[in-house]
């Protein structure tokens, strides 16, 4: 089964044997800007469905505008695709190496009497052009002669006539209800240095002419594009059917991708640019390839995002919390943890000798990941802390050092906070002095409440650096939306960067890479960045946090007047308040209170399962749910992969219903998990089955069966059936053997029809090339 529309096109084309030649895709950027993350789903899918198909993928820059492109932007693409882990090989192309060609085809629609050089102005243009509900009105140039007409876009290309004397047009249907149909121009007269090409041409062709007759030109099978170009797919088709033999490339139109709290014009990333609303193209903040690039997002991160999000017919807006999910996920697995303080806070231990200093070997990893490693963290006297963990007067709900208490520092000793030091001025807190327990490090202290553990850095010998907070550009889901008279810049978020200029990091980082992203513990992701360094320190970006802070900024923001609130997402269901005041959350920390059991599953969930706290406080708030999850982990011990299902997937699907009316267990749902994280079923047919197991009971295997989800990678069973084609198609098999190597995506497609899609076209194509090139 072909995993969306656009797939299933292409396997139909193979087994009706379409195309004589190999599938062939291409990713066709005007050289005018840089690649966002929009183009990143276009990226992936033209390149994946050449390599499962066994065909190829053009980079192709359709570069028609001399006013508007750049070779700067032609680099900056090149360099972004490679980043995302694309190779076009050979197949490098520029719409202005076909000038000439274009040209040509141009005078023998001319020729033909399907293209006439007009003559009226644009504003005439317009007009004639008529409205949706009225029908366009024929140019009074529209009847001139071929010759007339060739010898006027003759002279065009010669240089004789000023822009916008004359256009050439398409003669096609005035009357058309596509108002695209209505005598397009193909060519207009634009006296403009081309970054490649000169001076040589004063005519340029239009987008819509030059693109399919590139496609053409490069004999693309399938043209993939976005939902906006849907009408101008006639335009395509008719140039193709004139001038192309068959058979003809043919357009097909997806989703575009949109974001919430992210704006993906073109218009408007200049816009931010040039009035200095971020420091540039590749500010972190913006969502340029550049841009995610320097903030530490990884390409393989932003693949698993397009790929997760899909291909459809229909636009739709894509939650951002479910692109920086897929952050955290990647990060998780392949970020070392270390220790940073970003608002330091000193604390002197007044028990440890003053003249002595140790190392404590400290993981990189916490137990859920199955990695090895470990650094020497330095402790002596003078430590600093997070300012944000001591409270001198701690509220309600305060966990965290304060006087007379006892909190553990990550990795290290047991310390309780005697004596606060305030600046006789000002009241700040300057210093505290605590003592330690000796006999603490690794071990558990008798008849002292420790409250928390809190990360911490040597004073001595940690490093200073400087950490950018990068938060979201836009303070809406909807940057777009704004009022008559407004600017989608009211929207813009004030604190989408916080700089934290006296932030000190442990030594152990000095040894890495710089391209080394961490895990600082309890704030976040980071990574150096890539562009901007000072003399006296590093510099840090949050790539993102541990967990998502957007809810609360918005209950911030809701209590405001009316009148003054921007829009802003709704709430999620479990940070509502109810009707006393009271979240999702707080009833949760209410019921771990009042029951050891959910507090002991809320720690050990943190502590040893390797857990963030919004996740175990999720799962903690109900004894059934805390007995589910452990049933599943008895199963499956993954359980940052069986939290992220449980929360973003299970609780929604079933609602505000309890868990144990759910027609399966804990233990049903991990094989439901580890059956997608192993790759024998993918993320979204996942959810498809989980909504089955809902609905019927059935367990995740018997519904993966039933439904032919299981991928067929058994290497015996595809080379019988790649045998079995092979026998079938002799004559094709001679052919491709003797040089005719576009023959491979017709074989695959034949592999692919005798097991229904259920073949791993991965596992195929090297099999299928192995026995097409052996004689025996």
């Amino acid at each position: 089964m072909a995993k969306d529309f656009i797939r299933e096109i292409i396997v139909r084309d193979i087994e009706n044997n379409l195309y004589d030649r190999p599938i062939t895709t291409r990713f066709p950027p005007e050289p005018n800007g840089f690649l966002h993350i929009g183009h990143a789903k276009s990226i992936n899918l033209n390149f994946s469905i050449a390599e499962e198909f066994g065909g190829v993928c053009h980079l192709r820059f359709d570069d028609t505008n001399p006013e508007t492109e750049d070779m700067m932007f032609v680099e900056s693409i090149q360099r972004d695709i490679r980043w995302l882990g694309y190779d076009w090989g050979e197949h490098l192309y520029f719409a202005s190496d076909y000038y000439e060609q274009l040209y040509q085809f141009a005078e023998e629609l001319i020729r033909r009497g399907l293209a006439y050089v007009d003559s009226l102005s644009e504003e005439e243009i317009r007009a004639y052009r008529g409205t949706v509900t009225e029908p366009g009105k024929e140019s009074p140039y529209r009847n001139r002669s071929v010759e007339e007409n060739l010898d006027l876009f003759r002279r065009m290309r010669a240089g004789e006539f000023p822009d916008g004397a004359h256009v050439l047009r398409a003669k096609i249907d005035m009357s058309s209800p596509n108002m695209l149909l209505r005598d397009p121009i193909l060519y207009r007269i634009k006296h403009a240095h081309h970054y490649r090409t000169g001076d040589e041409w004063c005519i340029y062709p239009m987008y819509d002419f030059a693109h399919p007759l590139s496609d053409g030109i490069e004999r693309i099978t399938h043209s993939l594009c976005t939902l906006e170009f849907e009408n101008n797919r006639a335009i395509y088709d008719w140039l193709v059917d004139h001038l192309i033999p068959p058979p003809q490339p043919r357009q097909y139109e997806f989703a575009r991708l949109e974001l919430d709290y992210t704006v993906l014009s073109k218009r408007y990333l200049r816009q931010l640019v040039e009035e200095g609303y971020v420091s540039g193209w590749d500010d972190p903040r913006m969502p340029t390839i550049s841009g995610l690039r320097r903030r530490g997002v990884t390409p393989e991160a932003i693949r698993a995002f397009v790929e997760r999000v899909g291909v459809a017919k229909t636009n739709s807006r894509v939650e951002i919390a479910l692109f920086e999910h897929i952050i955290r996920d990647d990060l998780n697995y392949r970020a070392p943890r270390v220790m940073a303080v970003l608002d330091p806070l000193k604390v002197v231990i007044t028990n440890y000798p003053e003249d002595q200093s140790e190392m404590i070997e400290a993981s990189y990893w916490p137990r859920d990941i199955d990695k090895e490693g470990s650094r020497p963290v330095p402790f002596s006297r003078e430590i600093f802390i997070e300012r944000s963990d001591f409270s001198l007067n701690p509220p309600k709900g305060f966990k965290r050092l304060a006087p007379g208490r006892s909190v553990r520092l990550r990795h290290a000793y047991v310390i309780t906070c005697d004596e606060v030091v305030q600046d006789p001025q000002t009241g700040e807190i300057v210093e505290l002095r605590c003592t330690y327990l000796p006999d603490s490090l690794g071990a558990r202290p008798d008849g002292v409440k420790v409250w928390a553990a809190i990360h911490w850095v040597d004073a001595t010998r940690s490093i200073p650096v400087e950490v950018r907070l990068y938060d979201r550009l836009f303070a809406t889901p909807d940057p777009y939306d704004f009022p008559e008279g407004g600017s989608f810049l009211d929207n813009l978020n004030p604190n989408s960067l916080t700089i934290m200029s006296h932030a000190r990091v442990e030594p152990s980082i000095l040894d890495d890479p710089p391209d080394t992203r961490y895990q600082f513990e309890r704030l976040g992701y980071f990574i150096q960045d890539s562009e901007d360094s000072r003399s006296d320190a590093l510099v840090f970006n949050r790539i993102i946090t541990l967990r998502d802070s957007w809810t609360k900024k918005q209950q911030q923001v809701a209590s405001r007047p009316e009148k003054t609130r921007p829009r802003s997402a709704p709430k999620s269901r479990q940070e509502t308040p109810s009707r006393t005041g009271e979240t999702a959350s707080d009833a949760r920390a209410r019921a771990r209170a009042q029951n050891p059991d959910l507090q002991a599953a809320y720690e050990k969930l943190q502590t040893q399962v390797g857990l963030s706290e919004q996740q175990a406080d999720i799962i903690t708030g109900d004894l059934r749910q805390v007995r589910f999850f452990h049933q599943a982990m008895e199963v499956y011990p993954k359980g940052p992969a069986l939290a992220n299902w449980f929360i973003n997937r299970l609780l929604p699907a079933w609602k505000d219903q309890p868990l144990d009316a759910l027609p399966f267990g804990g233990a049903e749902f991990a094989r439901l998990v580890k059956l997608v994280e192993e790759g024998v079923i993918n993320t979204r047919q996942g959810e498809q089955v989980l909504a089955l197991m809902m609905a019927t009971g059935e367990s995740p295997e018997a519904i993966v069966e039933a439904e032919g989800m299981r991928q067929l990678r058994d290497e015996a069973t595809l080379l019988a059936v790649i045998a079995d084609v092979l026998a079938a198609h002799p004559d094709k098999v001679a052919a491709y053997r003797a040089g005719k190597s576009g023959l491979l995506g017709f074989f695959m497609g034949q592999v692919m029809r005798v097991t229904q899609g259920q073949a791993d076209p991965q596992v195929v194509k090297p099999l299928l090339e192995t026995a097409l090139q052996s004689d025996e």
